[in-house]
């Protein structure tokens, strides 16, 4: 399994939130390439970056920073927020990070999935953020009326070989990710050969092991990392013994 460090910005700072809620907003690190250096020095080989901002208003505003990460760390960057067209994932891609995940666009414009992965193949991902099973968007501000299975398969459709999956339920509040509903939707996915990345609630190596129990292919660690209940350098270490 692989571990996914997080770093969360607004406004070009590294912040935190609590199920998603924007007025629960916090800064947790000085500064982003600091911190992106530290996850490199523990060991981590990938990096998750989401522009809230650009989550929220549906255009990239945070770009540079991400780019600024993907240019000068030896770290395979995974991000998302904003992205809404060809052209974002065409300037994101083409600018040095690994993988774009496309959210909100994967709901409300399908065909731009379908597009994306018959270009640029398993680069693309699909972020699936659910709140009782229902998925939401623009930066969980809004619900929509589709099943997180439901999108999952028809994501698989059309391609997609990646999912990150975040119960907001459990984001940001260190009691441990909603393991049935991972399991449940890695299970899915597994017959069209993707894979699921688990998002949100992490808290320590228990969970680690049981995602791993699961075959659960990645976990985002961010808040967990900022509040010292995990230690990075020990779950890396774990994910590579097994």
């Amino acid at each position: 399994m692989i571990i996914f460090p997080a770093i969360d910005l607004k406004n070009g700072e590294c912040v935190r939130l609590y199920k998603g809620e924007f007025d629960t907003v916090h800064k947790v690190a000085e500064s982003y390439m600091e911190t992106a250096l530290s996850f490199a020095e523990a060991g981590a080989e990938w990096i998750h970056m989401i522009d809230l901002d650009g989550a929220k208003s549906a255009e990239r505003k945070n770009s540079e920073a991400i780019i600024d990460v993907a240019k000068n760390t030896k770290l395979k960057v995974q991000t998302g927020g904003g992205i809404r067209t060809l052209n974002d994932i065409d300037y994101m891609l083409e600018s040095g990070v690994s993988r774009v995940i496309i959210g909100s666009a994967a709901v409300k414009n399908p065909a731009l999935v379908k597009e994306a992965v018959k270009k640029y193949g398993e680069k693309i991902a699909v972020g699936i953020d659910a709140k009782n099973g229902v998925v939401a968007t623009e930066g969980w501000l809004e619900n929509s009326d589709m099943n997180y299975i439901d999108l999952a398969v028809e994501m698989c459709e059309n391609g997609v070989k990646n999912f990150i999956f975040t119960d907001i339920e459990k984001d940001g509040m260190l009691r441990g990710p909603n393991h049935s509903m991972t399991k449940t939707l890695h299970e899915k996915v597994s017959d069209f050969g993707a894979n699921v990345i688990a998002s949100g609630g992490i808290k320590g190596i228990s969970d680690i092991e049981e995602l791993m129990k699961n075959s659960v292919y990645g976990a985002i660690c961010g808040k967990s990392i900022y509040s010292g209940t995990l230690n990075l350098s020990e779950a890396i270490k774990l994910c590579k013994e097994k």
